[in-house]
């Protein structure tokens, strides 16, 4: 009997899960930007989208956490309030952040106009009462970064969360707060996370006399 074993076909190779695609982490925005993508939303009177951006800017949360928060979160009275506490799913911590004037204002004409309840989740998915996927974020998040020029390939949900904490970290050294703020079990992670070395430490110590 002939051997046929050198006619079995070799398996295809799969394709790397990342090919085509840019790996690393997504850069923060830049303050035009945030500035470019509220002025459009407030132009389409998306109340839902506004209120998301704001909430998504200055909570500095994961877009798993971002698309969890409950009206009970930051709004437990029907009004939003100036800080807030959610626990972050991915480290089960839970961590606190501020809620500006303006993302207080559009979180308000959002719960006006959608008629949100307590217990309810914030943000939800057209079709059901559930929560907004992080997939579906995403999405929006994408459609935002178009609708103003950018490259979602290079910008990203993380940039949203990377945004304040960039700026806030710029602006003081402060990097124990940002820590905090990001709600980091360590120290290292938020050095890695900010994309922190030599010339920016060097940059902040040339800005202190002693």
């Amino acid at each position: 009997m002939q051997d046929d074993a050198h006619l079995v076909t070799p398996p295809a190779k799969r394709a790397p899960w990342n090919k085509g695609r840019l790996i690393g982490a997504k850069p923060p925005l830049r303050q035009k930007h945030v500035w470019a993508i509220r002025t459009m939303l407030q132009v389409e009177r998306s109340k839902r989208d506004l209120a998301m951006f704001n909430l998504a800017i200055d909570s500095k949360l994961r877009g798993c956490d971002v698309v969890a928060v409950t009206v009970d979160d930051i709004a437990p009275n029907g009004y939003a309030i100036d800080r807030a506490t959610v626990r972050q799913r991915k480290t089960g911590r839970p961590v606190r952040f501020e809620l500006t004037e303006q993302t207080r204002q559009a979180v308000d004409d959002y719960l006006k106009a959608s008629h949100k309840k307590p217990g309810e989740f914030l943000f939800t998915s057209a079709k059901s009462e559930r929560s907004m996927t992080p997939r579906q974020y995403g999405r929006l998040v994408s459609d935002w970064l178009i609708g103003i020029g950018l490259d979602p390939h290079l910008y990203g949900t993380h940039s949203l969360r990377r945004t304040k904490a960039t700026l806030i970290y710029r602006r003081t050294g402060n990097l124990r707060a940002v820590q905090l703020l990001l709600g980091h079990t360590k120290i290292e992670s938020t050095v890695r996370y900010l994309g922190i070395d030599v010339d920016d430490a060097l940059a902040i110590a040339e800005q202190v006399d002693v």
